[in-house]
C-alpha cells in the first residue's frame, strides 16, 4: 500500500439525521466496515462513527480510487440496511495525510471526536470508535513511521 493515498474522510448523514444513535445502525456500520476492509478494498487505520457522521483514516487498495472505496462503504451500509430514500449527503470531505505527524493528528481528532461532543468522557469507552477495540485496525503504512517513535512501539 502507497503510504501518498493516507486519506482522512469524514462522510455525514442526509440531512444531519442521527441515524447512528441506534446501536444497531452503528454496529452496522461497523460490519460494512470489517467486511470491505477485510475484502481487501482499503486499509482502515482509524474510525469513530458520530450519529450523524463518520470519521475515517483510510488508505484504499492500490487498484481501488478512493471515491470508489467510499461507494463501497457508503453503499454497502446502505444496501445492508436496506432503507428506502438517502442515508447519506452525496459526497464526503477528505484530506490527503502529508506526514507522520499529520496522521497522528488526525488519529487524535478521531479519537477525541466522542469526548468534544460530550458522548463519553474517555475514548477508549465509546463504543464505536477504532479507539475502543472493536475492530482490529490496519498498522500505518511504512512511508509515513519515521525511523524511531514512540508511539510505534507500543502497538
Amino acid at each position: 500500500m502507497d503510504s501518498d493515498r493516507v486519506f482522512f474522510v469524514t462522510t455525514i448523514t442526509a440531512q444531519r439525521i442521527p441515524i447512528f444513535r441506534r446501536e444497531a445502525n452503528a454496529n452496522l456500520m461497523i460490519d460494512t466496515l470489517s467486511h470491505y476492509r477485510d475484502a481487501g478494498k482499503f486499509l482502515l487505520h482509524e474510525f469513530v462513527i458520530m450519529p450523524d457522521h463518520v470519521h475515517l483514516l483510510l488508505t484504499p487498495a492500490e487498484e481501488i480510487s478512493l471515491e470508489r472505496a467510499m461507494q463501497f462503504i457508503k453503499g454497502g451500509f446502505s444496501f445492508r440496511m436496506d432503507k428506502r430514500g438517502s442515508i447519506w449527503q452525496p459526497s464526503f470531505t477528505n484530506h490527503r495525510i502529508r506526514d507522520w505527524e499529520d496522521f497522528e493528528h488526525h488519529r487524535d481528532y478521531i479519537r477525541m471526536n466522542p469526548v468534544r461532543a460530550r458522548l463519553t468522557l474517555c475514548p477508549d469507552v465509546y463504543p464505536y470508535s477504532s479507539a475502543a477495540g472493536v475492530l482490529r485496525m490496519d498498522p500505518v503504512p511504512h512511508g509515513l513511521k519515521p525511523r524511531f517513535h514512540p508511539a510505534l512501539t507500543r502497538r
